[in-house]
Order: structure tokens, then C-alpha cells, then sequence
């Protein structure tokens, strides 16, 4: 019987993470569901992809702020699924830090979760993904390119990211494939949006819509699965949003 392909995900209990996670799994992977503050959501996703699939999912909790967790969640993917194909780094931290009072803990918060968690996942999953000649997947944004205002540092360390992606495409090639997605307007932030935030941003998207967590799972899956001679490369999944001035 052939083995399925097993792919770690980072923040996939809830939100973009969870549906790349059915995506993923519904396209045959088995699924490591990592998360941190929301386990009894993970275990909930878990419970739900068990039911149409058995043995096809492990959870694993950990802040990726400390970096012993890091080769632990690969050695713990590796461990119940004797494999790893594919690596989704999508945990993210998002605040504005607005200048003049913007602090060390808030750049530490940012960059950790943004840059220095995926590239140590990377770094620790890259024998394995070699072995299986596998491919990465990095959620950045649209900001690592258009500044957003009072939000310097989360930019910068998506900026981090997105240089990651492209460097790791080539230190990693030709056995496994590197390649980014940036959103635009997918889902709006748990904290909410005023409607006329909303709006505003709307209209400056040609498709004048925000796109759907699916459409992001389905773009992950491509990238994947199917983009056989993609690497380096950001995928600008916005609706158009950066070619308006």
C-alpha cells in the first residue's frame, strides 16, 4: 500500500490554518495539526478529519516562540507518520506597533512568530524533505511590500520571510521546492474592522471582494502538490489589491 504524503502545519486549529489543514487532508495528506493557545479547537479539527479518515492526523501544542519546540514538532511529525512531505509555516503574529512606541518585546513577539520560527522548522525539516523531495509553503502578506501604516515591524518581519522564502529556494534546490503566499483581504482580524474600513479596502481590490480561507488551501495545495517547476516565488493572492496605486 503506498504511504500518503504527511505535512506539518502551524497554526491550523482555527482560521486560514484550519482550512489549508482540510484541504490538505481532503487532497490525501496525512496532517500534523500544531497549535499553541487553541488545543481544544485542534483537537476538535482532529476529531472531525479522524472521522473520514483514521490515523491521518496528530496534534501537536507548542510555543514557537521557544526553540526546542521547533525540531521537536518535525521529530514528532516524522514520528507518527514516518515521513514528512511538506511544510506549511501559516502560525503568524499580527499588532500595529506604531513609532515612538514600539518595543523590544513587540519586536522579539513579531519577529519570532513571522521569521525566526519557519526558518528553524525549515532548517530542521530539510533532511526530510530532501529524502522525500518535498516542498515548503510560507504564508507572508502583501505588506512585506507596500508598508501598512503603524505596523513597521510586522512588515519588516514579513519582509524577513519573504527573503527566507526565495534564499531557501535556492540553498534547499533541487530536491525541495520553496515558494510564499501573500494574501490580501481574506479573513478580517478576530479584533474586528470598522465598516468603513472595510469598504475602503474593498474598493481598492479590482475583484472587489475579499477572497475565501478555501481559495488560500487551495493555492497552498498547488504549490505543493502540482507546481512542479515553481520555486522562489510569492504567489500575490489579493484580488488585484497591489496593482491600485
Amino acid at each position: 500500500m503506498m504511504e500518503r504524503p504527511a505535512v506539518l502545519i502551524t497554526g491550523s486549529a482555527r482560521r486560514l490554518g484550519a482550512a489549508i489543514a482540510r484541504g490538505l487532508h481532503a487532497a490525501g495528506f496525512d496532517v500534523a495539526l500544531h497549535c499553541h493557545a487553541s488545543r481544544a479547537e485542534a483537537d476538535a479539527l482532529a476529531t472531525d478529519l479522524e472521522s473520514m479518515r483514521a490515523g491521518s492526523t496528530v496534534v501537536l501544542k507548542a510555543d514557537l516562540a521557544a526553540f526546542d519546540r521547533l525540531p521537536e514538532l518535525v521529530a514528532h511529525t516524522v514520528g507518527r507518520f514516518g515521513r514528512l512531505d511538506a511544510l506549511v509555516n501559516n502560525a503568524s503574529a499580527f499588532f500595529p506597533t506604531p513609532i515612538g512606541a514600539a518595543t523590544p518585546d513587540q519586536w522579539d513577539a513579531l519577529f519570532n512568530a513571522n521569521a525566526r520560527a519557519p526558518f528553524f522548522l525549515a532548517q530542521a525539516a530539510a533532511p526530510h524533505l530532501r529524502a522525500s523531495r518535498g516542498a515548503i509553503v510560507n504564508l507572508a502578506d502583501i505588506h512585506a511590500e507596500r508598508p501598512l501604516r503603524d505596523h513597521t515591524l510586522y512588515g519588516m518581519s514579513k519582509a524577513a520571510l519573504v527573503h527566507m522564502t526565495r534564499a531557501l529556494a535556492l540553498e534547499l534546490a533541487p530536491e525541495v521546492r520553496v515558494n510564499a503566499i501573500a494574501p490580501g483581504a481574506i479573513l478580517w482580524p478576530d479584533s474586528g474592522k470598522a465598516d468603513a474600513a472595510k469598504q475602503a479596502l474593498l474598493e481598492r481590490t479590482p475583484l472587489q471582494r475579499t477572497g475565501t480561507p478555501e481559495e488560500v488551501a487551495d493555492t497552498v495545495r498547488w504549490l505543493l502538490r502540482d507546481a512542479t517547476y515553481v520555486t522562489g516565488q510569492v504567489i500575490r493572492l489579493d484580488g488585484g489589491r497591489m496593482l491600485e496605486a
